[in-house]
């Protein structure tokens, strides 16, 4: 058991949270969910104009599926990428990735593309998350993996997606959890200060 309050807390709140998106997902018309998260709203596609290659990852369960914003993505020029889970501490790079390609089971019912030239270096992260609060702090799965490849990459953009039912009052931060840049759900697109 951890002496750290907040890993209590933060263990409590991915409870609720994953509660919240799993009842909203539930009652979410059917046409509404095939239509989330497939346009980039203009304020995200101005913010993403100089990237060059974006990170997005596949959704799982009730996940917001990330994957939907590809075609967009692609439409404008972009290189896309998916993670790839490289070991149980924490470790993932990024593969290039299209619709089309067929991908490989990973770690944790993850899938990633195949090798082929290598990991990129992704000028936006595009991260799965199970709560946020108006702040822009991410709650995720626990295991560290977005908090390494945000410190990796500091340049990159950190874009948080989730559905509005994720979003919390309030969410911990340790010191090494970095806050999110924009957070885009099904009904707005929530920006930092810098914006």
């Amino acid at each position: 058991m951890s002496d750290d309050p907040n890993a209590a807390d933060k263990a409590d709140l991915r409870v609720l949270a994953r509660d919240q998106r799993r009842a909203f997902v539930a009652t979410l018309d059917p046409l509404a969910h095939r239509l989330a998260f497939k346009v980039l709203p203009s304020p995200l596609a101005r913010r993403l104009a100089n990237a060059r290659t974006v990170a997005l990852y596949m959704g799982l369960d009730d996940e917001a599926p990330a994957q939907r914003l590809a075609a967009p993505l692609i439409a404008m020029g972009k290189r896309v990428a998916l993670p790839r889970v490289l070991d149980r501490l924490g470790s993932m790079d990024f593969l290039p990735w299209t619709p089309d390609a067929p991908l490989i089971p990973g770690p944790f019912r993850t899938s990633h593309p195949e090798p082929g030239n290598g990991p990129v270096t992704p000028d936006a992260i595009i991260a799965p998350l199970v709560g946020f609060d108006r702040a822009l702090n991410r709650l995720g799965q626990g295991g560290g993996y977005y908090d390494r490849a945000f410190a990796r990459f500091p340049d990159a953009l950190r874009i948080g997606l989730a559905w509005s039912a994720q979003e919390l009052d309030d969410v911990p931060a340790d010191p090494w959890d970095l806050p999110l840049d924009i957070i885009l759900t099904e009904a707005e697109l929530i920006e930092g200060p810098d914006a």
